[in-house]
């Protein structure tokens, strides 16, 4: 059997080593337009910043070591420029020697992945790069060795964008990041990015929301908002879009979000054709429909599948959660399945649990806080999403949700999952078991929450908003209008409360769960401000447009 692959980085070449390993027969031809395969993109930023030291250490194999270790015939600077079905070829060019071929082929692998989705100024002179490729990275740090106190924008405050601005920050550069709407780092709800663009600023990134690059001049960009900003480089991280072009032009089926339609089994409209990674559309575990999900783990995973169908083993594959983490000095954001924009703007009924536990045993030195946002299912306790933004810990507390979800745990099992414990990696209650216990009170109608932007619609409405955290936290910082009535005095001042709706809250929302049950036992109409005042705060200081959004 002959197999061309198109697209030689994370899936092409996930399925072409896969391949050999099952087939030691089959005639397999790699294509890639690039200058590298299996290079380590996901590590291109940190080389930038100088964490990852050798540049050799991106290069995870070359043309020759394929060749050598799994007798792959690996073609670089050569793109396929057209698919015959009906001949079963791909028309190919040589992009070095402009030489134009044709390869027959019995199955074919499309892995073209995604292309970036520009955002910058069309009439620059300054260097505009994306951050994809070992050439972009190459461009990026000549420019930046060429600079004196060297200035740079990044566009798009997605994962990349993030990326990038940590890594020029570690490298001494100044940085603008331009955020075309309110908020950065869309996958989270405001609530949960507040922390986030508080530390972009602590390190002296000047973030600007709400803003595009109209234009740029010699060394400066100008912005919607008025202003003008000194840049060497401007990075371009604005998104991608999948690359269907091959597809298209073969007459696949696209799917509904963009990217190419295939089966569980990788198949594409044409059975003996195939695709896999960035430009591929999957199925999405909470909905069920068409979505796009740029993760290397899934083309990786997707890549081994394709081999295996291939091969005449295949498995199908299993709908995307969009599990996805990053870093930002010091700071750890992963994000699960779908947010409460998603759901609000799909109409999907829905509750949610915050909490922010440490991350182990607080007695124990060191212990860092983080918090975390569950999103559930209203009628069915189904885990439809999360996010946890914090330090040490974060990672695992993701992973264990999306193991959770993808084994149809419902919210309130995670109370039940029995976790390691020692008090230097977790506490006796797990921040995991926590989020279960608060989901459980939900499920069971033990706790009745309201959200920090539906708050204001309930005190409009008469309710009264009862602070139950101590005097002197209340003194540091409390919500306008709040009743401060700490929980230790609750029982003895049940009569000093109004017999109206109340809203109790504390700090994060353990001693206001306990407030709530006080005085629903004593018939008071009663609800706990879930997440309690770090919450509230964290939402308030993100833009009205989006608590507007959300209520």
């Amino acid at each position: 059997m002959k197999i061309i692959i198109v697209g030689g980085v994370a899936g092409g070449m996930s399925a072409a080593t896969r391949l050999r390993r099952l087939d030691e027969n089959a005639e397999i031809i790699v294509f890639e337009r690039g200058h590298y395969v299996s290079f380590a993109n996901c590590g291109l930023p940190y080389f930038v910043g100088g964490i990852i030291r050798s540049r050799a250490d991106l290069l995870l194999q070359t043309p020759e070591s394929l060749a050598a270790r799994f007798a792959l015939d690996v073609r670089i600077d050569t793109e396929v420029l057209t698919i015959d079905r009906h001949a079963h070829t791909v028309s190919v060019r040589n992009l070095l020697t402009g030489i134009e071929n044709t390869e027959s082929y019995d199955r074919l692998v499309l892995a073209a992945g995604a292309s970036a989705r520009s955002a910058s100024a069309q009439d620059s002179i300054i260097p505009t790069h994306t951050l994809r490729t070992v050439d972009d990275v190459d461009h990026i740090t000549t420019v930046l060795a060429q600079a004196d106190a060297a200035s740079a924008v990044v566009i798009g405050g997605g994962f990349i964008g993030l990326e990038a601005v940590e890594n020029l920050v570690l490298r001494g550069v100044q940085v603008t990041l331009v955020q075309r709407g309110p908020q950065i780092f869309t996958p989270l709800d405001p609530e949960m990015a507040a922390p986030v663009l508080d530390r972009l600023r602590e390190r002296g990134v000047d973030v600007r929301l709400n803003t595009t690059v109209t234009r740029a001049s010699g060394q400066s960009v100008m912005l919607s908002d008025g202003t003008t900003v000194p840049a060497d480089l401007v990075i371009d991280a604005s998104g991608v879009r999948p690359d269907v072009t091959l597809a298209e032009q073969a007459g696949l089926l696209i799917g509904e979000s963009g990217g190419i339609w295939v089966d569980g089994t990788q198949a594409t409209s044409d059975p003996l054709i195939f695709a896999v990674g960035d430009g591929v559309e999957k199925t999405d575990a909470v909905s069920g429909s068409g979505t796009l999900v740029t993760m290397a783990g899934l083309a990786n995973r997707h890549g081994r599948s394709v081999a295996d169908s291939i091969a005449g083993i295949p498995e199908q594959a299993a709908p995307a959660l969009g599990a996805g983490i990053v870093g930002i000095f010091g700071l750890t954001v992963a994000t699960v399945g779908w947010n409460e924009k998603r759901l609000v703007a799909a109409a999907r009924a829905h509750r949610i649990a915050h909490t922010h536990p440490a991350n182990h045993a607080g007695y124990f030195p060191g212990a860092e806080g983080m918090s975390i946002k569950l999103l559930i299912d209203a009628s069915t306790d189904a885990i439809l999403g999360a996010q946890i933004v914090g330090g040490e810990g974060v990672d695992k507390r993701i992973d264990v949700i999306a193991v959770a979800m993808a084994a149809g745990l419902s919210a309130s099992a995670l109370t039940r999952l029995e976790l390691a414990y020692a008090p230097q990696y977790a506490s006796a209650k797990d921040p995991i078991n926590q989020l279960g216990y608060v989901a459980a009170n939900l499920a069971q109608a033990t706790s009745a929450t309201l959200q920090w932007h539906e708050l204001a619609a309930a005190r409009a409405a008469g309710a009264v908003l009862v602070d139950v955290r101590s005097a002197a936290e209340f003194a540091a910082g409390s919500i306008p209008g709040a009743l401060n009535l700490s929980l230790e005095d609750l029982r003895e001042r049940l009569d000093d409360l109004p017999k109206v709706p109340l809203i109790v809250h504390c700090q994060v929302g353990q001693r206001g769960h306990t407030a709530a049950r006080i005085l629903t036992q004593h018939g008071f109409d009663v609800r706990n401000l879930d997440g309690g005042y770090r919450t509230w705060l964290a939402g308030t200081i993100t833009s009205p447009i989006l608590e507007r959004a959300l209520a």
